[in-house]
């Protein structure tokens, strides 16, 4: 394969500090020689109206127009309240509406999450995962990436400085690649077949 695999990524918060965001800049210089990595940021999207779903505001036509371009999704997602935060979970809705115009079916998907805490994001991704499978996601499973203690892994300057933070994510990465290329393989394949 000569071209290179396309991954959007994005993080599920707002904050301009954020641990999740800083995870995400750091995945855009870890990425394999074989794929390339772009940011979009989820700050504008507004709150999904089902009465709006065939005609979507801008920001959320952009998005979607980026979900089904990418060759594969990465997601950072913080934990709040046990759970993935309102603006995340706002995002896939409006993404994912409606039901045939879901820009999410059959797309290779990775996640990661940073908190202060000590399990990092752990009950948050497990949550996000059960959003995937309604959603015909292609979930990669290992390796998992919950970066806990964030605050002593990422500096102020939001630059992460824990060289195993750093190694997971690059393997993430990685696996997302070598995840993706076997679907398009084995998506190629099929229609062979046919």
């Amino acid at each position: 394969m000569n071209t290179k695999i396309s991954i959007l990524g994005f993080a599920g918060s707002l904050r301009k500090g954020s641990y999740n965001r800083a995870i995400l800049r750091a995945a855009a210089g870890l990425v394999p020689e074989n794929a390339e990595l772009s940011i979009f940021d989820l700050e504008g999207i507004p709150p999904f109206n089902q009465d709006l779903e065939k005609e979507p505001p801008e920001k959320v036509r952009v998005f979607k127009a980026k979900i089904k371009a990418a060759d594969a999704i990465l997601i950072a997602t913080p934990e709040y309240n046990y759970s993935i935060p309102g603006v995340l979970k706002n995002a896939i809705d409006c993404a994912s509406r409606p039901y045939e115009d879901n820009a999410f079916a059959h797309k290779p998907v990775a996640m990661m999450g940073a908190s202060t805490g000590m399990i990092g994001t752990a009950r948050a991704q497990y949550h996000l995962r059960q959003c995937f499978v309604f959603l015909s996601c292609f979930a990669l499973n290992h390796p998992e990436v919950m970066v806990s203690f964030a605050h002593e892994k990422i500096d102020r300057d939001g630059k992460v400085i824990d060289s195993k933070t750093v190694e997971l994510i690059k393997e993430l990465l990685a696996s997302l690649v070598d995840w993706t290329l076997f679907l398009k393989t084995r998506g190629e394949r099929k229609h062979e077949k046919v």
